[in-house]
């Protein structure tokens, strides 16, 4: 029984520090109408939380704290790959005045890892952080289209392909064949798919053993990304810079 409560302490900790974040800050009673626990339960969990300073209460509302900036910065920094491909994104982004972002899969979830943007990009609300279903972004589905069939099945069985807009692609079938285009191109496209009025285009990033192991992609207002652009600039640039990555990652 200690056990089990000792888990369930854990999950409600982590699901009132997620709607903290969700709210952006709230009082006692919003945050616990918002997880659906009694105030007291919500009230002790925030106290702990505070004392181990993850949160912040000011003016009778509470907050996360500035210890889990710390946290993720350290995590990122584990990561291998933000640390060879960092640079090259910005030397996309340098070339393109456009977004350049990177990704990995974590969970079942496109996770973005490094973004960047030029002086004239789109300005949008994507963080880095930021976890996403992952059918719905040309970053994501390259990174599914070269996964192992098994983990591929077991991510869209587990999450399925919820609509995220109008645009994004919720029928197996039809994605099943978008993925078998993207493993011979070796190239993704989004037409809205996840944001209205932004277009993107990535590429796979490849280890040693040709698994992988994330994606990059460019990104900009669907008025910019048209044309031979759109098909052919634009991918030329993220497929050569994916094998920078790659060769990089390897011998890093």
């Amino acid at each position: 029984m200690t056990g089990e409560n000792g888990i369930q302490a854990v999950d409600r900790a982590f699901d009132i520090v997620e709607s903290l974040t969700e709210l952006n800050g709230a009082g006692v009673s919003e945050l616990a109408r918002h997880v659906g626990l009694p105030k007291s339960t919500v009230h002790n969990h925030l106290n702990t939380l505070e004392r181990a300073e993850y949160v912040v209460h000011e003016d009778g509302e509470y907050r996360t704290g500035l210890k889990f900036l710390q946290i993720s910065e350290s995590a990122r920094n584990q990561h291998d790959l933000y640390q060879v491909a960092r640079p090259e994104v910005d030397q996309v982004v340098e070339k393109t005045g456009e977004i350049s972002a990177l990704m990995a899969e974590e969970h079942g979830r496109g996770v973005f890892i490094y973004r960047n943007r030029g002086s004239e990009a789109a300005r949008i609300d994507t963080c880095v952080g930021d976890r996403v279903p992952i059918h719905c972004t040309a970053l994501g589905k390259v990174i599914l289209a070269f996964l192992p069939e098994q983990r591929r099945q077991e991510i869209i069985d587990h999450h399925g392909l919820p609509a995220v807009n109008h645009n994004t692609i919720t029928d197996r079938d039809v994605l099943a064949q978008e993925l078998e285009t993207i493993r011979d191109e070796k190239i993704a496209y989004d037409d809205e798919e996840r944001l209205n009025g932004l277009r993107s285009v990535a590429a796979p990033i490849l280890d040693g053993s040709g698994s992988v192991i994330g994606s990059i992609s460019i990104a900009g207002p669907t008025h910019r990304m048209q044309g031979d652009r759109f098909q052919t600039e634009l991918p030329e640039i993220v497929l050569g810079t994916a094998n920078v990555i790659e060769l990089n990652h390897q011998h890093s």
